[in-house]
């Protein structure tokens, strides 16, 4: 339907080889989406939460379904791990379908109010939740299917149409997964991909009813201005600097082990991997030694299936010139590489598994955000100093406390201000869809997603107010009497005692 001549070539950050082209949308070509889109809703609305689950639900067989073509196209323009992709895209995705196709009739359902105001005494009182109407998505690189194309399905759940942005780098997955939910019976118009740069993210913003942003800090500044021109609700989930808290009783080989995987997942480009690493001083030696190790035996490799490589490459290519400057920058201030430290040869975008102590904050690497293969430990006195750097941050979006002590390690978590805490774990807390995931701190963002707050962020609150016809009561009532008024008021004395 597209205007536009101009394409956007796909590239496999892997190999450096265009994969494929995707137009380059006018503001002409977006707001034409919006105007379908818009007529389009009110009967996507009016199907009700049972018709929509219906569409949702055969939308999640599908994916399982054509599961080998979803993950080869998420493989292919980003570069990560088939295992990646599997678990972190796929697998959430399946997940979401279900989880909004059966939650969104009870986190939506009319809410009664009880009051104590002496005006409503007899009256029905609720709050009921109807769709913005048109939601925007503009979504990152980094996971094309789970925080670009998985936020719009509360939003289709709730009964809106959206129009889905998706990263220049990475668009091809929502294009084949916008094929599917129209194999899977979603009426025309009522969801579209807008495939363009930052203008198009730009034109889709003046079409809008209510914006979902994931990405940059600086970014969502930008887009967080535009909604505040317009007047539009606006959720930002923006950067993270997540840290991971080792005391001195934790078991130190699964400690070892989470700070090796979950800083290194998806080649270190998730917002809430663990950037930096505090370790209380009497096992910061051994939790060092068996994190180096560990991630020194990672693979890391072009993707060729199951089980071929355990790290992919970086998806977006001014990304390797941040780590980089992160590692450079430590290195320069007297941090040590205890492996990694260098960018990878050939094509593609690479920079290897890499491992830092020496550091402090007056490093980059500890107080940018790098989204990177990179992690940065630090020696720390006691728990006191380890909560006071983890909170040292204009970040606050994830963090991970390790203690065999589980009464310590909550008390500890419960002091880091972050938006999410887990315990002797890390990110696992992302695949529970009933929690809420969002920023503690500006710099982090605004807004949830998952939980209750996850659809009700689509959705317009509307208040009912609904009295009971009673000709022998009412026709006394109005005009008030003086008498009737006088009443009145000795009733409000009385209950204002």
């Amino acid at each position: 339907m597209t205007s536009t001549l101009i394409q956007i070539p796909v590239e496999n950050p892997a190999t450096g080889e265009v994969i494929g082209h995707v137009p380059d949308m006018t503001a002409g070509d977006i707001a034409e989406l919006a105007r379908r889109a818009r007529a389009a809703q009110p009967a996507w609305e009016a199907l009700g939460f049972d018709g929509r689950a219906r569409v949702l639900k055969r939308m999640q067989r599908w994916l399982v379904d054509n599961a080998d073509k979803v993950i080869d196209t998420i493989c292919a323009e980003t570069g990560k791990t088939y295992e990646d992709a599997q678990i972190a895209e796929l697998s959430y995705g399946a997940a979401a379908f279900g989880f909004w196709a059966k939650q969104a009739p009870k986190y939506l359902a009319d809410e009664r109010v009880r009051s104590s105001s002496v005006f409503v005494l007899g009256k029905r009182l609720a709050v009921r939740y109807r769709p913005m109407g048109l939601v925007g998505v503009i979504g990152p690189w980094n996971y094309p299917l789970t925080n670009s194309f998985g936020d719009c399905i509360p939003a289709l759940a709730a009964g809106n149409a959206v129009i889905l942005k998706p990263s220049e780098v990475t668009p091809l997955t929502s294009l084949l997964l916008a094929r599917g939910l129209t194999e899977c019976g979603l009426p025309a118009d009522v969801f579209a991909v807008a495939t363009g740069r930052g203008a198009a993210g730009a034109a889709l913003l003046a079409e809008i009813d209510m914006v979902m942003f994931t990405g940059s800090t600086a970014t969502g500044r930008k887009v967080a201005a535009g909604a505040a021109e317009r007047l539009i609700p606006a959720s930002l989930e923006l950067g993270g600097k997540d840290p991971m808290i080792v005391l001195a009783d934790a078991d130190v080989e699964r400690a070892a082990n989470h700070a090796a995987y979950w800083s290194m997942f998806n080649c270190g480009q998730t917002c809430i991997s663990i950037e930096r690493c505090y370790v209380e001083a009497p096992i910061y030696d051994e939790f060092v030694s068996r994190v180096t190790e560990k991630v020194r035996a990672l693979r890391q490799g072009v993707p060729a299936g199951p089980g071929s490589v355990d790290v992919g490459s970086l998806t977006f290519a001014p990304q390797v010139d941040t780590v980089a400057r992160h590692v450079d920058d430590a290195r320069d201030r007297g941090a040590n590489v205890l492996t990694g430290g260098r960018r990878g040869e050939g094509k593609g975008y690479w920079y290897e598994p890499t491992v830092l102590v020496d550091v402090d904050h007056d490093m980059a690497c500890m107080r940018e955000e790098t989204f990177g293969p990179t992690l940065p430990i630090m020696k720390v006195a006691d728990a006191e100093e380890a909560i006071r750097l983890a909170n040292d941050s204009d970040y606050g979006l994830s963090a991970a406390v390790f203690s065999r002590n589980l009464k310590r390690a909550e008390s500890v978590a419960r002091r880091v201000n972050s938006g999410a805490v887990t315990i002797n774990d890390a990110l696992v807390n992302y695949t529970a869809l009933e929690l809420p995931m969002g920023g503690a701190k500006p710099g982090s963002g605004v807004g949830h997603r998952h939980g209750p707050g996850g659809i009700r962020k689509y959705c317009r609150q509307q208040s009912l107010l609904v009295s009971r016809f009673n000709p022998k009561r009412d026709v006394h009532m109005y005009p008030y009497s003086a008498r009737r008024t006088n009443l009145l008021g000795r009733l409000l004395r009385l209950v204002n005692r």
